[in-house]
């Protein structure tokens, strides 16, 4: 796999665990109300670290891509395992 396509793969990685991330860590229902801002949506989160959320997207995304590319390097699963579609209906018959 060349190094671009690791960069590219592991970038995909990171955007989707940083959903994953995001709700996470977040005040409890029953924690002090936190002074609100006028404007401001009452079920936004009264604080929020984007450093802290990075950090463990991260890690996350780490993680997840050292198990995808121990799997293209080692074939656990190949790509054939998801061939759902029948040869005969691909070829017409």
């Amino acid at each position: 796999m060349r190094f671009s396509s690791i960069i590219a793969i592991y970038s995909l990685f990171w955007a989707l665990s940083f959903f994953f991330v995001l709700p996470f860590r977040l005040q409890r229902k029953d924690a002090p109300p936190a002074p609100t801002i006028p404007g401001e949506m009452h079920g936004a989160p009264p604080s929020f670290s984007f450093g802290r959320t990075s950090f463990w997207t991260t890690i996350v995304a780490a993680v997840l891509f050292g198990l995808f590319y121990l799997n293209y390097v080692m074939g656990w699963l190949p790509a054939e395992a998801f061939d759902f579609v029948p040869r005969s209906l691909i070829e017409g018959r």
